[in-house]
């Protein structure tokens, strides 16, 4: 879908027109939060909004047209209220496919802002554009990549991978250090806890005028991680959940999973819960996997830090592996499974040459990189000599970690090593030309997965999208070249960027997928400009996908 300059502008809120209706009814009620569209299929899309200024029950209109002008709009009406923070969302079926439309929502004779959505495409398709991003810290610094996102000159959908919202508040909290921190300070002004916490934090992201430019740009296509809930949570708890202190997990959490479903552009399961596992499917040319790898089945995080005492022995270390690698450790349940094998070999068979996954936490085998040893004594000294002491400090836990052999995190697939490989068995089995696609790490990454650590046949291809404002793990080390050295030390991974902030681009052809990792050139100034900071290609084929190759 193609947008003139004009649009653009109108997306982002400037030089929009005011709204219509009476002056009294637009004091009262409004749509500061903007518009989103959502989980497109062939058929259907749905609708978001929320309308403000109003604290009892209140009717709205909708309507949906076709940018072409050649009929098949449709029109409806609907009430929403407190029982759902007074957000809308209506999903519109009887669409035809691959048709761009323009919507817009009323209530008493005040408009909302114009959204744009698209249907997926039916039977031949010569090709798809598919944004990836993922965490998003508000108080970190301005949501640059949302607005080149919406500037882009194509985009079909937007992926979001996890971490929409962060759950942290207050002074001192995680972000809080940023420049820009004292405009942008999480509100509420303390950690979420309760459902009203947590829709007071989404209330707030959607007043971001580039976010609300990326939602009214085209359809997002969206998951949860962790921070939607509380820091690396798992189905029983979390690291940033104490229940002595913060109640039940299971309150706290369906809290905040009915806050998200409230507010976000995303068709619900029926009956509610965690599994959000869905897939999408672009015409012939290739299927969209969604997981849900946080809430409905992962175990408990092994951290080396909490499992192992300060200076373990080997056979202490020997112990954690035998935990770690225990096949009974799951991050996907086995009806996710039987789903994912089911929905692949399904999409591979009907001829379509791609199988993307979208998945929430980098899946590749990452082994701590021994920095001194790869950038030399002389160069590590400088570098820790330039440093503060907590860099000095960050650094000599690198090195310990690396000494020890550990993975760099527990959190990633690397902490559920065996459900790994079931992942690959299901990849191998439907004999699927596999891109998964990553988010968490705050970090680029084009890496290629093996099935074994050593030997071992290329399984899959990864591309993993750095943050959109959150800092990445290289930062908190400069100037040792943290990406650099992970690159060097790791088989499976070509390229890493351990500093930038951005998103990933996606296109996709029959004969090719390139992965564009495009970096904004900062978060902490309303001017900036982007730039790809490395492309790569990758080629499908009967057996798997090719190696990646740098463009």
């Amino acid at each position: 879908m193609r947008i003139d300059r004009r649009g653009v502008l109108a997306l982002l809120g400037l030089g929009a027109a005011a709204p219509a209706g009476r002056a009294a009814a637009r004091e009262a009620l409004s749509f500061r939060h903007g518009v989103a569209s959502g989980d497109p299929l062939a058929d259907r899309v749905v609708l978001w909004t929320r309308i403000s200024g109003s604290g009892g029950d209140v009717m709205y209109r909708w309507t949906l047209d076709p940018m072409d002008g050649k009929g098949g709009g449709k029109r409806g009406e609907g009430m929403t209220g407190a029982d759902r923070d007074h957000t809308v969302k209506v999903d519109v079926t009887g669409l035809s496919p691959n048709r761009a439309y323009v919507f817009q929502f009323e209530v008493e004779g005040v408009k909302s802002p114009l959204g744009h959505a698209r249907t997926l495409p039916q039977g031949p398709t010569k090709d798809a554009v598919v944004a990836v991003c993922t965490c998003a810290l508000y108080p970190n610094g301005y949501f640059n990549a949302y607005g080149a996102m919406a500037r882009l000159p194509r985009v079909d959908v937007i992926v979001h991978l996890g971490d929409y919202i962060y759950e942290y508040g207050g002074p001192g909290s995680y972000g809080m250090d940023s420049s820009v921190a004292g405009e942008r300070p999480h509100d509420p002004p303390h950690e979420c806890l309760s459902l009203a916490d947590y829709r007071r934090r989404h209330a707030q992201y959607k007043t971001d005028p580039q976010l609300q430019a990326a939602h009214a740009r085209a359809p997002w296509i969206v998951v949860w991680d962790d921070h939607e809930t509380a820091n690396d949570s798992w189905m029983g708890g979390a690291e940033n959940h104490q229940p002595a202190t913060e109640g039940d997990w299971n309150v706290r959490k369906a809290a905040a999973i009915k806050a998200y479903y409230e507010w976000m552009p995303i068709r619900e399961p029926v009956g509610g819960g965690f599994a959000i596992n869905r897939s999408f499917d672009f015409g012939d040319l290739g299927s969209l996997f969604m997981l849900e790898t946080r809430l409905t089945a992962r175990d408990h995080q092994l951290y080396p830090d909490k499992e192992m005492p300060a200076d373990p022995t080997p056979a202490e270390v020997a112990a954690w592996r035998t935990r770690l690698n225990d096949p009974a450790r799951k991050m996907m349940s086995a009806t996710q499974e039987a789903w994912l094998g089911k929905a692949m070999g399904e999409s591979v068979r009907s001829g379509r040459p791609w199988q993307v996954i979208g998945n929430e936490v980098v899946m590749a085998r990452l082994n701590t990189p021994p920095l001194k040893k790869l950038m030399g004594e002389a160069a590590y000294a400088r570098a820790t000599a330039e440093q503060s002491r907590p860099a000095a400090n960050r650094m000599a836990k690198i090195e310990a970690n690396a000494a020890l052999g550990l993975p760099w995190g527990a959190d990633m697939w690397d902490g559920y090593p065996a459900d790994r490989q079931r992942f690959y068995g299901l990849v191998q089995k439907a004999r699927a030309n596999a891109i998964v696609v990553s988010g968490d790490s705050h970090a680029f990454w084009a890496n290629e997965l093996y099935d074994a650590d050593t030997g071992g046949r290329r399984v899959a291809v990864e591309f993993g999208t750095a943050a959109i404002t959150s800092t990445g793990p290289g930062v908190s080390v400069l100037p040792a070249p943290l990406g650099e050295m992970m690159a060097k030390f790791n088989r499976e991974v070509l390229f890493n960027d351990q500093t930038s902030n951005g998103f990933l681009l996606l296109t996709l052809t029959h004969t090719q997928a390139t992965g564009e990792l495009i970096a904004v050139s900062t978060t902490k100034d309303r001017a900036y400009t982007t730039k790809a900071v490395a492309t790569y290609r990758v080629t499908p084929g009967p057996g798997g996908v090719s190696a990646l190759k740098a463009v």
